[in-house]
């Protein structure tokens, strides 16, 4: 999808597409209830020991902290058994990453060993991992998934459009269930690309036809509604099926999303870059998982998430439904059950 044009994927006619599971790898956040606010600013994943084991070794850090989302995310769903084994239809299952900076550390070095040692001193084991497709690859093999498997790296939209290409695979009959993962490592490349000190960033969501989550007895989360990416936002909103008449009661999005004007004066806004820190592949993604934590609330109204604005090329906007199901006064947002 290119900055400059549209590209409008809501059609209410269409077969509905649901979250059924959410993984996170994110230290100071246990839960994807807790990307509401406030932060507990403790507990949650620990990179120190969450990023070591067997299975783990030889891939790069963007990699293992996408697998300990997905691992989450897939159990959640109930589409694992009790050896963390996938037991849903591997052939059929898509995996879309969203990652812009996910694999500079490994390119950056490659070019250093380059330039010092020339090519005969890389590592066979460390040049897979200078692909920017390879977190989409490594957990394509950790669980046989054998559909389509494509990375996103749009800038900022990205892990929003990551959600829309999931989406379409599934409507166009070429995937049966997708893992939608957003990732971001901490490291000294993509600290020095950002200015700023970045962040350990993983999540992960599964997106299921509704009916099919319905045949196995999943528990949908959220539905993807409708989704756009235009040069601005306005046309973004019109795009995804904005209204004046859409009830939005929740706007994941920052204060530099000049577009949104009335439609959105009066909502409820969680700017979840502000809250962790950069966030670029990893934002959208994260964003759907903070919806189906407001809507775990019992909460009335759609969600709204959007990203990019007039300081980047373009901007995108996805929209998010409720299922029509009341979640127990028992249970915490985000609490898996």
């Amino acid at each position: 999808m290119s900055g400059t044009s549209t590209a409008r994927t809501s059609d209410p006619s269409s077969r509905a597409v649901v979250v059924t599971g959410i993984g996170l790898a994110l230290p100071g956040v246990a839960t994807y209830g807790d990307l509401l606010g406030p932060l507990p600013g403790e507990g949650g994943f620990d990179p120190a020991t969450g990023l070591s084991g067997r299975e783990l070794r030889h891939k790069d850090r963007a990699s293992r902290l996408a697998l300990r989302a997905v691992e989450s995310a897939l159990g959640d769903a109930g589409l694992t058994d009790a050896t963390a084994a996938f037991t849903g239809a591997a052939d059929a299952t898509a995996v879309v990453v969203s990652t812009n900076l996910g694999n500079a550390d490994s390119v950056c070095e490659a070019a250093d060993t380059i330039a010092a040692e020339g090519v005969r001193g890389l590592s066979p084991l460390g040049l897979p991992q200078t692909s920017s497709n390879v977190v989409a690859g490594w957990v394509a093999i950790r669980y046989g998934l054998r559909g389509p498997n494509l990375t996103v790296c749009n800038g900022v939209t990205s892990g929003l459009d990551a959600l829309a290409w999931a989406r379409n695979l599934m409507l166009a009959g070429r995937a049966e269930a997708a893992v939608v993962v957003g990732v971001e490592p901490a490291g000294d490349a993509t600290t020095k690309l950002l200015g700023e000190q970045s962040t350990d960033t993983a999540v992960a969501v599964v997106l299921e036809p509704a009916d099919a989550a319905a045949a196995r007895g999943a528990r949908p989360r959220a539905t993807i509604a409708g989704h756009a990416r235009a040069q601005d936002l306005a046309e973004a909103l019109s795009c995804a099926g904005m209204t004046e008449t859409t009830t939005v009661g929740l706007w994941l999005g920052d204060e530099a999303s000049a577009g949104a004007g009335r439609l959105l004066a009066d909502t409820r806004r969680i700017d979840l870059d502000a809250q962790l820190g950069p966030l670029s592949g990893a934002l959208g993604v994260l964003q759907c998982a903070a919806a189906a934590a407001h809507f775990e609330t019992g909460a009335t109204g759609n969600v709204l998430a959007t990203a990019g604005g007039p300081r980047h090329d373009a901007a995108a906007a996805l929209l998010l439904t409720p299922w029509p199901t009341t979640r127990s006064s028992t249970q915490e947002p985000g609490e898996h059950p």
